[in-house]
């Protein structure tokens, strides 16, 4: 049961968690919604010719725009390619799609300005999430409570993009997106977490090279696995390509997926996800008026030293975990998740995720959502354990419509492909050797802290994430064994919200306000000349 659990949340949902343009010049002078957002200007022609002579950049569509921002207007370049993935004999291996922006400006400048690689998770997802959800120029319009509009979907212009700060490159692993293997190549050479860094880090090697970036500050910014590739980056970027990090955004993270995978002889993460159980059951005022009053910071703290202190040594207890004693702690971990203490018996104490979302509403037939606690729908099934995720097919379909129409339509790129979003063509992923446990890159992320001391690092987690909850992330954090001097580069933010905290209007602009801040922070304020 444990493995069909690891398999559903993997394959389908885990994007994890486990990256869209602003209008063209002309409607921001006011032309009408319906005009064309982007033109192909003689500007951006002449910089398709001066770019583009390099082998390594297919199909490039570029296009230039510019958006109102809170201190004027905003001009940026954007690119739409393939970078083609070679091996050391020439051959070609894959086609790897990206969306790169580029403030214009003084050209004499953009070598030195900050650039940002980004991707989602998965593995499976393509980079769209981000794209369009916080860190483009356009982002999907969403009702004032972060839930789309009715289809058809809209872009909207974003001003808190992450282009204020610097430059940003989305990344559609192979399989996902637009991205495919070569001719001949099989996906599965692609498809595992040392293949996966190796091919992210040899793309980020012939980007820089391609354009002229080398003495750009670089950052990677991931969400779900997304982080967990991020965090391999850092280490293998410094270690095998010779590129130090500026620093790194982990937004939903999972570095130790002991964390987050219960099975025999880990309770761990039973602890580590009951303080975003509480979250969420404050959110559906399913919580005693003690617990419920509180706002979701102090909760959050109350129900981390429950978790940490007696339920914890209760789980320890097993089977001899007995009597009175046993139906206490019962009623307690009723009380901080909201649910029937019948439903905490029969689970032995035990709450896994799946559970939670089928029985904290069941009384109004409701499941609530694995990336957003806080949004429910209807439960058709009440009886089948694997139902769906109300938070994901909200947004899955808005999200992949609107990218098709604004590659199209704005960023003037055209493919017959599938744009995969959430790809089924990504199989069998090799996370790991058989026998050695579950996968952790915190080693990683360690070691380029340490080889690497000026990187800084953002972590940023919603509370009502069901996926990466925000107690798991925090207690790998804690257990990194380093110095006092290179924990002070580590910068935690929460935020209302679930796995895509972005999609609540004031976790939005919080967050990017928040990578703003961070991306300055970790930028040399002067730069050595060309």
């Amino acid at each position: 049961m444990q493995t069909r659990h690891w398999a559903r949340n993997i394959g389908f949902a885990s994007f994890m968690v486990l990256s869209i343009m602003s209008h063209s010049i002309a409607r921001a002078a006011g032309a009408p919604a319906t005009a064309p957002a982007t033109t192909q200007s003689a500007s951006a022609e002449k910089h398709a010719v001066s770019r583009d002579t390099s082998a390594s950049i297919d199909k490039a569509s570029i296009t230039e725009h510019e958006l109102r921002v809170a201190d004027g207007m905003l001009k940026y370049r954007a690119t739409s390619a393939n970078l083609l993935m070679r091996d050391d004999t020439g051959k070609l291996k894959a086609d790897i799609f990206f969306t790169a922006y580029e403030k214009i400006g003084d050209d004499s400048s953009t070598a030195r300005r900050p650039v940002m690689f980004v991707f989602n998770g998965g593995p499976g997802s393509a980079s769209v999430w981000l794209h369009l959800g916080t860190a483009g120029p356009r982002r999907l319009e969403l009702t004032p409570e972060g839930v789309p509009t009715p289809p058809p979907h809209n872009l909207v212009d974003n001003p808190t993009t992450w282009l204020n700060a610097t430059d940003l490159v989305f990344i559609d692993p192979v399989g996902t997106g637009y991205s495919r293997p070569a001719t001949g190549e099989k996906g599965e050479q692609f498809f595992g977490v040392k293949e996966d860094i190796a091919t992210t880090a040899e793309f980020i090697r012939i980007w820089l090279g391609a354009y002229n970036r080398w003495n750009s500050p670089k950052f990677l910014a991931g969400e779900s696995y997304g982080t967990t590739r991020a965090a391999g980056l850092s280490r293998y970027l410094l270690e095998k390509q010779g590129i130090a990090l500026n620093g790194i955004v982990l937004i939903s993270t999972v570095l130790s997926f002991q964390t987050i995978l219960p099975g025999e002889g880990n309770d761990l993460p039973y602890v580590l996800f009951l303080p975003s159980f509480s979250a969420v059951a404050r959110y559906h005022h399913k919580l005693p008026e003690d617990l419920q009053k509180p706002d979701e910071a102090t909760l959050i703290a109350h129900a981390r030293e429950f978790a940490a202190g007696g339920y914890s040594a209760a789980l320890a207890k097993g089977d001899t975990l007995k009597g009175a004693e046993r139906q206490a702690m019962v009623a307690q971990v009723a009380r901080f998740t909201g649910l029937d203490a019948k439903v905490v018996d029969q689970a032995n104490l035990r709450i896994s995720t799946a559970m939670f979302q089928r029985e904290l509403l069941a009384d109004k037939r409701l499941v609530v959502g694995r990336f957003d606690g806080r949004i429910s729908g209807y439960n058709s099934d009440p009886t089948d354990p694997w139902t769906y995720d109300p938070s994901l097919s909200l947004y899955l379909p808005a999200y992949t419509t609107q990218f098709n129409a604004y590659i199209r339509g704005e960023l003037k790129y055209d493919s017959d492909l599938s744009y995969e979003t959430l790809s089924g063509r990504v199989q069998g992923w090799r996370f790991g050797e058989p026998g050695q446990g579950y996968l952790n890159v915190a080693d990683d992320l360690r070691s380029a802290m340490a080889q690497n001391p000026s990187m800084r690092v953002l972590v940023a987690a919603g509370y009502e994430d069901l996926a990466t909850p925000l107690t798991a992330s925090d207690f790998t954090l804690d257990h990194l064994d380093l110095s006092d001097a290179l924990r002070a580069n580590i910068k935690r933010t929460y935020y209302e919200g679930g796995h895509m905290m972005y999609h609540v209007p004031s976790s939005r602009d919080q967050l990017n306000g928040d990578i703003a801040l961070f991306v300055h922070a970790a930028t040399p304020t002067t730069q050595p000349a060309n």
